[in-house]
């Protein structure tokens, strides 16, 4: 079944009602340790090292980060609110945390730049074109340095598949509810967003799209990119009944590592 969806949804989606609807997730302080403690223990080793935090939004994990004394840290989103918060924290904060808004498919940055990309969040798979998704694991690729690392955290498919709702709804506030209906696509979850204010009636009627991976496919897109020891670890910040969070109730763990050479 296909669901009509723009294109550009993801150009208009991530501002202030996003940072409402969401705030369970990207505005939840104690998961957002949590996972910059996995990418610490996993990946991110040396804090002299330049980070991407691809499709990083307002810089959670990033400014979380340059807290911890990484030295050379930079956030790239396509939101001009998202980054313009992000920016305005870390001068309140004093932290060096560098902020660029451009396309994840096209960023225009120097190659070979960063030893870690991280794209956190179920931030890759926006795209219903294949392609498109792909133009970002190649221009990760491309600004890797060589023996550098992409890490990707996916909704994970086997669990979205298995306890698949078409609809949730939770209260934000006194004055805002969310919910969601969710139709299943080829590979695809589109979910329409209603979000509707007390004082204000219905302030959001859109529908987004996220693909859906299986390890199998991801591996195989990475390594047609070029990456190589492409592993992938499931149950990753399982949030598994303590309710609906959508792609991030479960999620699932890419590496990969451009080799020398």
């Amino acid at each position: 079944m296909t669901v009509q969806v723009d294109e550009n949804w993801w150009k208009d989606l991530f501002d202030e009602v996003y940072l409402i609807t969401d705030a369970r997730s990207v505005c939840d302080d104690e998961l957002t340790c949590r996972e910059v403690d996995f990418l610490e223990n996993s990946l991110l080793q040396d804090k002299s090292a330049p980070v991407l935090d691809m499709c990083g939004g307002q810089g959670r994990h990033s400014l979380e980060l340059s807290r911890r004394g990484f030295e050379n840290v930079t956030v790239l989103d396509y939101s001009e609110y998202l980054i313009e918060i992000g920016r305005r924290r870390a001068e309140e904060e004093g932290l060096a945390t560098e902020f660029v808004r451009c396309d994840a498919r096209d960023t225009d940055l120097p190659g070979e730049s960063f030893k870690f990309i991280i794209v956190m969040g179920s931030s890759f798979g926006y795209f219903e074109n294949e392609g498109e998704n792909s133009q970002i694991l190649n221009e990760s690729f491309r600004l890797l340095l060589p023996e550098g690392s992409l890490l990707l955290d996916l909704a994970n498919k086997e669990y979205v598949l298995k306890n698949f709702t078409p609809t949730s709804e939770h209260r934000v506030n006194d004055d805002i509810t969310v919910r969601r209906e969710r139709t299943l696509g080829d590979d695809v979850i589109f979910s329409r967003e209603i979000v509707t204010s007390a004082k204000y009636n219905c302030i959001r009627d859109q529908t987004y799209l996220t693909r859906l991976y299986s390890p199998e496919k991801i591996s195989e897109l990475m390594y047609s990119a070029g990456f190589a020891s492409v592993t992938c670890e499931k149950d990753f910040m399982d949030r598994t009944g303590r309710g609906d969070y959508g792609s991030m109730t479960n999620r699932m763990v890419v590496t990969g590592t451009k080799d020398s050479g």
